[in-house]
């Protein structure tokens, strides 16, 4: 193609001009990349410590402290709703208890499950740190900072007095890390019968139902298609009680999207200014094409090439540049990793272009209204 051999050779004329402005656009794609797959990396740990590791909904009945009967109907409802993970939803009954040990005493929150539907949400198998985990009847699983506090081991036998003066001796069949101080201090985990031994309950009511979603931010429109189904039940979502929580994911995102912008607009100008100024050195070139023959729509598209070119190159030097720096972060002395993801990459290439493409418009359009006529005359 013509305007194509006519813009490499234009910019072939002054390749250090070429090398800097596709530099430019290199460090603003690697830039992009960074500080995109930072920041997804960074939502995406702290979401995971946060609430990766508990229920994302909550079915509980619509009078604190009496139960939720876990029917048919609940159950269908529950499973029917593709956005909530069918092995993560966890019948759960809750009680406090008071651990004592001689003249020793702690308050503990239990939570009673069946192992499987536990383990799905709060990934109590991964996260043990000694033992086993196992919730027969008189099994008990405890924080790793309590099990510490009060020099416990798996195989142990704990005391618990629970309200009205009963007691239970259960056996410590694991430690684990909840990922949280404050769960690791106070959160006990033991068999489904153990609380129910304490009411009068049914064998189908509980506390509370607890479920996660495939996707964390998709909780507020299940939460709501729960209500719509289950308008006798209360329904509640973990973002509803981490407002702290969303609002710093918010200002990451926001902080992320306005140091991309100012990177594009940077970019953009560097373009802009480049090929505005290439277009005024090659006018003389230019009027002399056009009076050749060269159409208006080829001398245009001269410097739609030389965008298309150097968007190209800028951007192919951009990702390799952001690949380095993810790399040589995974040798920072942090515990933490950046993840990649393509969809951002492929997003970040695509608008390196598109903005290398805009920003020819300018010195496009005034090239094919050059008159060869005048720029002859002129000399």
């Amino acid at each position: 193609m013509l305007s194509l051999r006519i813009a490499t050779r234009f910019l072939r004329t002054n390749p250090v001009q070429s090398v800097l402005i596709m530099a430019g656009i290199s460090v603003g794609i690697a830039t992009q990349v960074f500080v995109g797959s930072l920041i997804a990396s960074l939502q995406s740990g702290l979401i995971d410590a946060t609430v990766g590791s508990s229920p994302h909904v909550t079915i509980s009945a619509a009078e604190e402290g009496d139960p939720v009967a876990y029917t048919e109907r609940v159950r269908d409802v529950v499973t029917a709703d593709e956005r909530i993970k069918p092995e993560a939803i966890a019948p759960v009954r809750t009680t406090s208890a008071l651990f004592v040990e001689g003249d020793e005493s702690a308050p503990l929150s239990l939570t009673g499950g069946e192992l499987e539907s536990l383990d799905a949400i709060y990934a109590l198998s991964e996260r043990t740190t000694a033992g086993n985990a196992r919730l027969a009847d008189d099994d008990v699983i405890l924080g790793i900072d309590f099990a510490e506090k009060y020099s416990l081991e798996p195989g142990d036998e704990i005391t618990l007095v629970f309200a009205g003066n009963q007691t239970a001796t259960l056996t410590l069949s694991a430690t684990v890390d909840l990922g949280a101080a404050a769960a690791n201090e106070r959160q006990a985990f033991v068999s489904e019968e153990l609380p129910r031994t304490l009411t009068d309950w049914s064998a189908e009511e509980y506390s509370a139902i607890q479920a996660q979603v495939r996707e964390p931010f998709d909780s507020a429109e299940v939460a709501e298609a729960l209500r719509l189904e289950l308008p006798d039940l209360a329904i509640s979502e973990w973002q509803d009680a981490n407002a702290d929580l969303l609002t710093a994911l918010q200002s990451q995102s926001l902080s992320s999207y306005m140091i991309q912008a100012f990177v594009l607009v940077a970019v953009a100008l560097g373009i802009a200014s480049t090929l505005a100024i290439s277009a005024v050195q090659k006018t003389r070139q230019i009027g002399i094409l056009k009076a050749m023959g060269l159409s208006d729509a080829r001398a245009g598209r001269i410097f739609l090439w030389q965008a298309a070119l150097l968007g190209a190159g800028g951007t192919t030097g951009g990702l390799a540049l952001g690949f380095a720096l993810l790399w040589g972060f995974s040798f920072a002395p942090v515990d933490f990793a950046i993840e990649p993801e393509p969809a951002f990459i492929v997003l970040s290439s695509a608008v390196g272009i598109s903005v290398a493409l805009l920003s020819s418009i300018v010195p496009t359009r005034k090239t094919s209204r050059l008159d060869p006529i005048e720029v002859i005359q002129s000399g």
